[in-house]
């Protein structure tokens, strides 16, 4: 299996979900919040069940907590608070709206301890009341083959603790700006790219600097990867927001249904030379500013053996 793609993840299933207002200043994929907050936090937690189901049906092994509270509007999004690495490693992140503070949790890090090999935890949150942020595996888009770290430049990720974290981790940052058609900073880097072990996509039109766009690009399709150009409406539509897996029978592409609708059909024939796209129908999680690569926190850690039961 790549090392780009993992075949286990983490999942919060939400009982409490909305459009958190904390973090809409800078976010402009969210939604308006809506009335019906009740029938908002009803789709939402059946569009996990049934996204988690759909890739365990494909062999991915989807380890789903429980949210836990009611103030942790964001909770499906784990892949922002923490990060798992080969080696043994697993990293914790600074966030900027304190709301999302609270979604760090001990539970899942004594899970992955229990069931995978992990050697350290590296605590990045004592960033937090300098103002230094760095929102995970959305702030950044990892490149585990070349050992590149990918970040639009936003309030969500800031260069010292980026730097910090490619110290320690290991990986080149690859600081660039990105801006919608607004001329708005796009504010986490995994709703403009996705990098899989064969692909990329990457909405280079967002990136305004025609050099450092140039740079990018070529760095992409170093390893021959096929760089696949994404609109401004395809970033809207959450094109970018993918995350390749390690299913049962080899690599999958998994993306929103909204994603994949709003690919041509050129597109869709380039991934699919590839890997599969697994689609999966998440419309109300995506009026929070995310899609499916925000809801899936991969685990790139080596699993334990399974616990030998003594024969009677």
């Amino acid at each position: 299996m790549s090392v780009q793609a993992p075949e286990a993840v983490v999942m919060i299933r939400p009982h409490h979900f909305t459009v958190n207002t904390e973090t809409a200043a800078d976010n402009a994929f969210q939604a308006v919040p809506q009335p019906g907050a009740q029938d908002l936090a009803r789709a939402a937690q059946a569009e996990v069940t049934q996204a988690a189901h759909k890739l365990e049906s494909a062999g991915i092994r989807v380890h789903l907590f429980e949210d836990t509270g009611k103030d942790t509007p964001d909770s499906v999004f784990p892949n922002n608070w923490f990060s798992t690495h080969p080696g043994g490693h697993v990293a914790l992140y600074p966030m900027k709206a304190r709301n999302r503070r609270r979604e760090r949790r001990v539970d899942v890090i004594e899970m992955l301890k229990t069931r995978y090999r992990v050697q350290d935890v590296m605590d990045f949150s004592g960033l937090e009341p300098d103002g230094l942020f760095l929102e995970g595996t959305g702030a950044m888009v990892l490149d585990h083959i070349d050992r590149v770290a990918y970040a639009a430049r936003s309030d969500r990720s800031d260069p010292i603790a980026l730097e910090r974290f490619c110290t320690r981790f290991q990986y080149e940052p690859m600081v660039f700006d990105a801006c919608d058609r607004a001329g708005r900073a796009i504010y986490h880097t995994n709703v403009l790219m996705c990098i899989g072990t064969r692909i990329a996509l990457i909405g280079l039109s967002c990136i305004p600097d025609a050099a450092r766009r140039a740079e990018v690009a070529a760095r992409l399709a170093e390893r021959g990867r096929d760089v696949i150009d994404l609109s401004h409406e395809q970033i809207a539509g959450f094109a970018g927001n993918a995350i390749e897996l390690a299913g049962r029978d080899g690599p999958l592409l998994a993306m929103s249904r909204t994603a994949r609708d709003v690919l041509t059909a050129d597109q869709v024939a380039r991934i699919e030379r590839h890997l599969p796209i697994l689609p999966l129908s998440i419309p109300t999680l995506e009026q929070a500013g995310g899609s499916v690569r925000c809801t899936i926190a991969g685990i790139h850690l080596a699993a334990r053996p399974a616990p030998v039961t003594p024969s009677s």
